[in-house]
């Protein structure tokens, strides 16, 4: 499988779960992937994977909850590869499991600085450099008559199915998740000419870290999630990197602006 040789893959939250998969799944498929990460010795453990494989990655230290970060993650990135193809947001946290009036303000914060901001500001970095390489494009080709199609690039944010219905006793986590999805709509109107293709995944309960939190916080939690979903299981963390890939290909050259349910059945009710 090679869809992505030599495309340069950024993708945050890569140190485990759904991020890790995903960059696991670019790297199989050609990609030269830019483990972004907070969390360093998960970050670097993603890296060293994919080079077993025999494909290129580099880490970078980032916590999205920081636009300098994020935007010195995206120099470092164009300083190593000398562009950037493809965006994964993808980092985010559960947050605390209670009701709404039991929510603290610094609780709601962080999960909107991380969730939404490290999307907002992740799009804004990734837009702004697959811009500039367009511009650049345009010059080297400026003596054709006919200006070439922009290069444009692909961003998938990662929602989740707490973005489309509502999730009691996660009030902040499925406001977040929302968000993610108005952000990727808007953007896509936005860019669509520019020919920068954005989506957004929305999966249900997946095998990570973030669920296994989830399960802890009361006993037999796994089991009444797992009643929930009608294919009677969690979702698989390759299953959604897959459709990530899938989002990104030239096989869904004419989808943008969607947010794709990966819920095995949950919502079709």
């Amino acid at each position: 499988m090679s869809k992505f040789v030599n495309q340069i893959t950024f993708i945050t939250g890569a140190g485990s779960g759904i991020g890790r998969a995903t960059a696991l799944a670019f790297a199989k498929a050609g990609a030269q992937v830019v483990v972004a990460e907070v969390n360093e010795e998960n970050g670097r453990k993603t890296v060293e994977q994919i080079q077993e494989m025999g494909a290129g990655a580099l880490f970078v230290r980032c916590d999205v909850a920081y636009p300098t970060q994020i935007d010195a993650a995206i120099r470092q990135t164009v300083d190593a590869y000398g562009r950037l193809d493809i965006a994964i947001n993808n980092a985010g946290i559960g947050g605390k499991y209670g009701r709404l009036v039991d929510q603290t303000q610094e609780d709601f914060n962080q999960i909107m600085a991380v969730n939404v901001g490290g999307v907002f500001y992740g799009m804004q970095a990734q837009i702004r450099q697959m811009l500039l390489q367009q511009k650049d494009e345009t010059l080297t080709n400026g003596n054709q008559l006919t200006p070439p199609q922009p290069a444009g690039g692909k961003i998938v944010n990662v929602s989740s199915i707490a973005g489309v219905r509502g999730m009691p006793m996660g009030a902040p986590y499925s406001a977040s998740k929302h968000a993610v999805i108005g952000l990727t709509k808007t953007a896509a109107l936005e860019y669509v000419r520019q020919n920068i293709r954005i989506n957004a995944v929305c999966p249900v309960y997946t095998h990570s870290t973030m669920v296994d939190e989830l399960i802890n916080t009361a006993p037999g939690m796994e089991e009444r999630m797992r009643r929930m979903i009608p294919l009677g299981r969690f979702g698989q963390p390759e299953e959604v990197a897959q459709a990530i890939l899938w989002l990104c290909s030239d096989e869904n050259a004419f989808c943008t602006g969607q947010a794709l349910q990966l819920d095995g059945g949950m919502t079709a009710g």
